[in-house]
């Protein structure tokens, strides 16, 4: 961490500080468990406010492509580093559990999918040290609102990155610039708020001009792009649908609109004198006496007034179109479509296949380029750790993305086993990560072992004393 605040030990400062925190969220918290209990805010009557109008457009937005973002990122899971010869890495396993990469990885790559861009930042852990007495590695999830990484424009290759951040702590911006072999502290001169100043005179160095050393060979900051075309900068999962989206919201807008005028359904009135008045504007405007409303009765002193009815609205096209949108979104994000049922009803395992081709096709060409970015920060993990080993050909194993039932993967795994397969490789493919896959194996030798010391001596008769399930008491030898 950067310079620390003479605060930071007061129990004092705490106190008033998280005390204050906890009090923030109360709000938000009481609103979310009203609707956890089935308590939502009241549906609102119409009213003719700015305020009012703003919350009904509110309720238009249907938020597809969060469901877009996400349905990748539940695809993509990485269960751990296997060497080059496929065997499970001891280092590289503690490491990944002293960085909770089980979960933290889903942040970088849901980061990814929304933002079009994540990082993971490989520093110093602050209490574990390694065997040879160098601090272990210790892996974070980076926002790209904090970091950026510069790549030469000649070999692609990483050139140097950014991380800069508000400290709520102590209101200052912190940065740290990163090269292969050095790293630079800076702070701003004066307390700012969280969109940081960028001007030449707003930021000061800390330490000397030599930055901070490190042998690690690499930049610390890897980024993980989502699937950029050559030339052109990322984009995040639904980059492809926005305008949809947007057409989307717009027609669950205009439903919603009808639906509350057949609700409170527009009706005429002829015959009747309406009084006039002028605004401060000096604009003659016409009172409107007649609001719509449940408890609302109209009546007309005009001997000729007469009331009628507009005919009801039919909500079957504004369906039927949202339907259409919706689907196309999924199609051209390449998203099962299955993730709006509609028409479909009870449908087989080959089905859900087919729908899921473009979908595990688009995953696993982002687990090409996820994968060697977990090569990169394993290598770094080594380098921290002392560690001579060469991590850029080490294999990351990722869970199948394509959608399979446990009778699917039993199946497939009996098949496998028929045809020669190892054992530890069907358990790869059934989604077991390298310490599971390590004690299956070590569980199958162990039994496999003790079925061989149970059998008869070569060469000796069966008898009741060495049958391999111990009956008998006597035992003799053939000859």
């Amino acid at each position: 961490m950067l310079d620390e605040t003479p605060e930071i030990d007061n129990p004092d400062f705490w106190l008033l500080r998280l005390g204050r925190k906890m009090r923030r969220r109360e709000r938000v918290l009481d609103q979310w468990w009203r609707y956890y209990r089935g308590k939502p805010p009241l549906p609102e009557l119409p009213a003719n406010t700015a305020q009012a109008f703003l919350d009904f457009q509110r309720k238009a937005r249907t938020n597809v492509c969060g469901l877009i973002a996400n349905a990748s990122v539940h695809r993509l899971t990485a269960l751990g580093v296997t060497g080059p010869d496929g065997e499970p890495d001891r280092d590289a396993s503690r490491w990944w559990q002293t960085s909770r990469l089980d979960s933290r990885q889903k942040m970088v790559w849901r980061l990814a999918m929304s933002q079009s861009v994540g990082y993971m930042l490989v520093g110093e852990h602050p209490t574990r040290t390694e065997d040879n007495g160098r601090p272990s590695p210790l892996i974070t999830a980076e926002h790209p609102r904090e970091c950026i990484v510069e790549t030469d424009p000649g070999t692609g290759e990483p050139l140097a990155g950014l991380k800069a951040f508000h400290s709520d702590i102590d209101g200052f911006g912190h940065a740290v610039v990163f090269f292969d072999d050095t790293r630079f502290r800076y702070q701003t001169k004066q307390r700012c708020g969280r969109r940081l100043p960028w001007g030449p005179d707003s930021w000061q160095p800390l330490g000397g001009d030599e930055g901070e050393p490190h042998d690690l060979g690499m930049l610390q900051l890897v980024e993980f792009a989502r699937m950029p075309d050559l030339g052109e900068d990322p984009e995040p999962e639904f980059a492809g649908v926005i305008d949809i989206q947007d057409r989307l919201n717009l027609e669950v807008l205009n439903r919603m609109a009808t639906s509350r005028n057949s609700g409170f359904p527009q009706r005429t009135v002829t015959g009747h004198t309406f009084a006039k008045k002028q605004n401060p504007d000096g604009l003659v405007v016409v009172e409107q006496p007649f609001v719509p409303g449940p408890s609302a009765v109209w009546a007309s002193e005009g001997k000729d007034a007469k009331f009628g009815q507009l005919p009801a609205a039919d909500l079957s096209g504004f369906l039927k179109e949202h339907a259409s949108d919706i689907r196309d979104m999924l199609i051209l994000s390449e998203t099962p479509a299955y993730y709006y049922a509609g028409d479909l009803v009870n449908i087989s395992a080959d089905t859900i296949g087919a729908l899921d081709i473009l979908h595990v096709a688009k995953i696993r060409e982002h687990i090409a380029a996820f994968g060697e970015g977990l090569e990169t920060v394993m290598a770094l993990c080594a380098a921290q750790a002392g560690v001579p080993e060469d991590y850029t050909e080490a294999e990351v194993r990722w869970a199948n993305p394509a959608h399979a039932t446990l009778a699917v993967k039993a199946d497939a795994a009996t098949k496998m086993k028929s045809i020669g397969y190892p054992l530890d490789v069907i358990a790869e493919e059934m989604g077991e990560t390298p310490a599971t896959v390590r004690r299956i194996t070590a569980g199958a030798a162990a039994q496999a072992l003790l079925a061989a010391s149970l059998l008869p001596a070569p060469g000796t008769t069966p008898s009741p004393g060495n049958l391999p399930d111990g009956g008998g008491t006597g035992g003799g030898s053939g000859g």
